[in-house]
């Protein structure tokens, strides 16, 4: 993906209010469902919102503004593990990374990659696998976090963890996945003292904040502006949802604040789990600029109607 500044049109000294107002544009303006007969409108709106993933999160703007971090939000890759050696995906399995301990020539090494591999697959042990003791101790689990867009955690896809000794490996991240939920990768963790088999690697996965929705479970919140007049008159309103927009029914006289449940539009059912649902948060808004024939009707309205809507508080 190309430089997120770039794709929203911002200068890097600009301010989140600022970034947030050139995504909603973007977004606003190649939406599919407002471009359906535009092929390259869904591509740019993934874009504009891929770039907003990582400007709009103020810990992984500092990430990318130093270096540490891609476009696409993936760790920087050099091609080399921090002690010198050349990583190397192995055939048929995921791409670790594995550090040595030890120093320049003569230096010993804590583990030998290659004595870990024989571990996992079973070839390349001989006598040394022949006297490892059956009671000989699991060797520690390593944590480790994996932050992922909610379109990735709805549809599932892959992304690099590193874990908490350095290490870093490519992992699945499974369709349908919630915030907070455990990624078990048996063996990846720390080897056995004494011979023992390898620890797990225990991967936290974290959804990163979406412009528009909050995910709670497998519920999504969404704050939605309404009009004043829409507010009073009731009508047909237009809701995005993780399938595209769809049409609500607002009841007349409808209060900012009332929460409307669209039933299914939450995460997608994932096997035992049903779908959730998109709870609707109603906020009325005002037009940005009024004139003299509305402040003049909102005068007339206080003098015929008054009412105390804080009532109950004081």
């Amino acid at each position: 993906m190309r430089d997120p500044y770039t794709v929203l049109g911002v200068a890097k000294s600009a301010g989140a209010d600022e970034i947030k107002k050139a995504f909603r544009g973007l977004a606003k303006k190649f939406h599919p469902d407002q471009n359906k007969t535009d092929p390259k409108a869904k591509e740019k709106f993934s874009e504009a919102n891929g770039a907003y993933e990582i400007l709009g999160d103020e810990k992984k703007r500092a990430q990318f503004d130093r270096g540490e971090i891609d476009a696409e939000g993936k760790p920087r890759s050099h091609g080399f593990d921090g002690f010198g050696g050349r990583r190397r995906p192995q055939p048929g399995a995921q791409e670790y990374e594995h550090n040595f301990s030890g120093g320049g020539a003569g230096g010993q090494r804590g583990f030998d990659p290659a004595d870990i591999f024989a571990d996992f697959f079973g070839g390349g042990a001989g006598a040394r696998s022949r006297g490892r003791s059956r009671a000989a101790p699991k060797g520690e689990d390593l944590q480790g976090s994996v932050t992922v867009s909610l379109t990735e955690a709805v549809q599932g896809g892959a992304a690099r963890v590193a874990l908490a000794n350095g290490r870093t490996l490519e992992i699945k991240i499974p369709a349908g996945i919630e915030e907070g939920k455990q990624i078990r990768l048996k063996g990846q963790g720390n080897p056995g003292p004494m011979g023992g088999e390898p620890g797990d690697a225990l991967v936290t996965v974290r959804i990163a904040k979406h412009p528009f929705f909050r995910v709670e479970g497998r519920d999504l919140r969404l704050d939605l502006p309404v009009a004043l007049y829409e507010a009073v008159l009731g009508g047909k309103v237009q809701v995005p949802t993780l399938g595209g927009a769809v049409e609500m029914t607002l009841p007349p006289g409808t209060n900012s604040g009332r929460i409307l449940r669209l039933r299914g539009k939450g995460l997608p059912a994932v096997g035992a789990s049903a779908a959730g649902d998109l709870l609707v948060t109603l906020r009325v808004t005002l037009p940005e600029k009024t004139d003299a024939e509305f402040e003049g009707l909102m005068r007339k309205w206080r003098s015929a109607t008054p009412y105390d809507p804080r009532k109950d508080m004081v």
